[in-house]
């Protein structure tokens, strides 16, 4: 029941700020999903997935306030990029980073996901809606191979998982979906004909 309320949360919140006072300036792009932040021991079984090490470069798309980026910094001492548009939440991040003091190893920068140049990310961390997982692909391709993107909740469209669990959170007692996926992507194998 959790998860339903969750998934239709996230819909409704696409494209709307969550935490927003006032609207975005017109000349400013809009996130595209709202924030709804991942409990910490979700952030630490998809870095687990991922099995981090402190030789990857570990990136989150739409980053909110920077909790895997932080996370996987002090956890595995490897770099970590974080990517975010809303204003308050890049802050927050940063702020975060300071006091913790990641800056060597971490940063959030305030930039739009579908520009971004992830070839040199090893590990791709995704909690956005299929549409836009999908709509990441040509970027995500551009990964180098053996590197793992983790998404939670939605998979990436028409592309075939590795692995695909369910998974218990402490934080939130409820069931929580994880993909899993290595480069080079696979397409999605069509359904078998049963006749």
């Amino acid at each position: 029941m959790f998860r339903g309320l969750l998934i239709s949360l996230i819909v409704l919140a696409a494209g709307r700020e969550l935490f927003a006072d006032e609207p975005a300036p017109k000349s400013r792009k809009r996130p595209e999903v709202g924030y709804y932040p991942t409990t910490q021991d979700v952030v630490e079984k998809m870095l687990d997935l991922a099995k981090v090490t402190k030789k990857d470069h570990v990136c989150d798309l739409g980053c909110g306030d920077g909790r895997f980026i932080v996370t996987a910094a002090r956890k595995y001492g490897c770099r970590a990029t974080g990517y975010e548009l809303d204003p308050k939440l890049v802050a927050r991040g940063q702020a975060q980073i300071r006091e913790a003091k990641l800056e060597k190893l971490a940063r959030i920068i305030d930039q739009d996901i579908f520009t971004v140049d992830v070839s040199d990310i090893t590990v791709m961390m995704l909690f956005l809606l299929p549409d836009m997982n999908k709509k990441l692909i040509p970027q995500l391709q551009k990964m180098a191979p053996g590197s793992r993107i983790i998404t939670h909740e939605f998979d990436i469209p028409g592309i075939q998982p590795d692995q695909e669990l369910t998974w218990i959170s402490q934080g939130d007692n409820s069931e929580h979906l994880l993909f899993v996926y290595t480069l080079p992507l696979k397409p999605m194998k069509p359904a078998s004909d049963s006749k």
